[in-house]
């Protein structure tokens, strides 16, 4: 069995919920942090309106890259050791400079860091049937 297991339909379910949801811009690309000056925001941050996410907001946050798609290209996971909390949000539009500086502008500090779950196409076995 593996220990990670990265399928389509996972995805799939992720573009339902961006697909059938309103974005909205809560920061706009080169923003500064509302309480942290030095963070500029490297693309824009959004959130997905009438969802139940972990952020501060409540939310589910995306930043959202120059690339028009209507698909969800990764998740990044952040565990922040000072606020003892684990967050994740959803990367749409990244072209890969934009990607690794948002990886940048989250990775800032030595109290959160932060990975990237790249979109997978594989099925598992058990989703065939006879």
């Amino acid at each position: 069995m593996k220990s990670f297991e990265n399928n389509a339909f996972f995805w799939q379910k992720m573009d339902t919920l961006f697909l059938s949801t309103e974005l909205k811009v809560t920061r706009q690309k080169g923003e500064r942090h509302p309480i942290y000056n030095n963070l500029i925001y490297p693309v824009d941050y959004c959130h997905l309106e009438g969802t139940s996410g972990n952020s501060e907001s409540g939310l589910i946050c995306v930043y959202k890259g120059s690339i028009d798609t209507n698909r969800i290209d990764a998740v990044v996971v952040s565990v922040d050791i000072l606020k003892k909390d684990m967050d994740t949000k959803l990367i749409s539009g990244c072209s890969e400079i934009e990607e690794a500086a948002v990886l940048r502008f989250l990775n800032q500090t030595d109290f959160q860091k932060t990975i990237i779950v790249r979109r997978g196409v594989e099925l598992p076995s058990w989703a065939f049937t006879e």
